[in-house]
């Protein structure tokens, strides 16, 4: 089915923002405000301290700056959108600016979750053959590990925003975040949608399901290999070095399962409940991750130490 002919008869989608606190945006736009402050700030710092900082210049702590990129990268896409409608009470957005928003945060979804992938081989490596570490986690892997996860995400994800402009809209054109989504999106285009929906599906499973069975895999066989050694002092050491990507694999995951879960059954499901939950989804994860890394690592807390003389939380990771 084509779409419209000319850019006059694009249509307009509007931002639900919290259903039922109209009244209260004003108000609900400061903790927003604070949170996407401390999100911003702490993914820069994490930055600047691996780029200063050589006891960082390892590759976990280049794929942390990844990480800490993407997070910026998602956090900046969402803002505009919620902040208009929390400040300005601005509700509409027009058919470009919403598939470039929609683009950018599935593909730095997605690209985050290569990250995290590419994370859990560098512990997989430093536990389970950590006399090849240096042989096998090179710059050049760094490098390697990190664009491919840029170009998938971009590769597979492209092709959203064209399928979507092949469908005249219906209704009223209210989407149910305070951002663009691509299956809310979808449910609004008229027409069969069947090819479309199915891509997004095929995406999902390239992306997220075969991230995470990698990761679920990398685990098992980590803790295989520290039990198969014994629990000792420097095993059990070891192990924890994983604490922090694991916290940083839940707050990633659990959102992005739960506002699965909730957009599967939406008629069942509280418009709060659902616009709470897609809100945390893109917003908690950089705002916890550098949390995490500042609480849990022993060289990320030293680094902060020496940088900003902030004393260190804990004695080891």
């Amino acid at each position: 089915m084509s779409g419209p002919s000319n850019t006059s008869d694009w249509p307009t989608f509007s931002f639900i923002g919290i259903p039922g606190l109209e009244a209260a945006h004003m108000w609900i736009s400061i903790p927003f405000c604070l949170l996407y402050l401390v999100a911003l700030g702490g993914n820069i710092v994490l930055l600047l301290l691996v780029r200063a900082e050589q006891s960082l210049h390892e590759p976990q702590f280049y794929f942390l700056a990844m990480l800490a990129l993407t997070d910026l990268g998602l956090s900046l896409s969402t803002m505009p959108s919620v902040l208009a409608i929390f400040w300005f009470d601005i509700h509409d957005v027009g058919l470009d600016a919403c598939l470039t928003q929609m683009f950018f945060i599935h593909t730095l979804s997605s690209v985050e979750s290569g990250v995290l992938v590419a994370m859990a081989f560098d512990r997989l490596v430093a536990i389970c053959a950590p006399l090849n570490y240096t042989r096998i986690l090179t710059h050049q892997t760094v490098v390697c590990l990190s664009g491919a996860a840029l170009i998938r995400g971009a590769t597979l994800l492209a092709p959203l925003p064209f399928f979507l402009r092949t469908f005249p809209f219906c209704g009223a054109n209210t989407l149910s975040h305070s951002y663009c989504y691509y299956p809310d999106m979808l449910n609004l285009a008229c027409g069969d949608v069947t090819v479309s929906s199915i891509y997004g599906l095929v995406c999902v499973l390239c992306t997220f399901a075969v991230d995470a069975i990698f990761i679920v895999v990398s685990y098992v066989k980590i803790l295989g290999t520290v039990m198969k050694l014994g629990i000792q002092d420097r095993n059990w050491k070891s192990l924890q070095t994983c604490a922090c990507h694991f916290c940083t694999v839940l707050v990633f995951y659990l959102p992005l399962i739960s506002l699965a879960v909730l957009h599967r059954y939406t008629q069942e499901t509280s418009p709060l409940l659902y616009t709470t939950m897609s809100n945390v989804y893109l917003l908690m994860t950089p705002l916890l991750n550098p949390l995490v890394y500042s609480l849990k690592s022993r060289q990320i807390q030293a680094a902060l130490s020496k940088r900003f003389g902030v004393q260190r939380v804990v004695a080891g990771e």
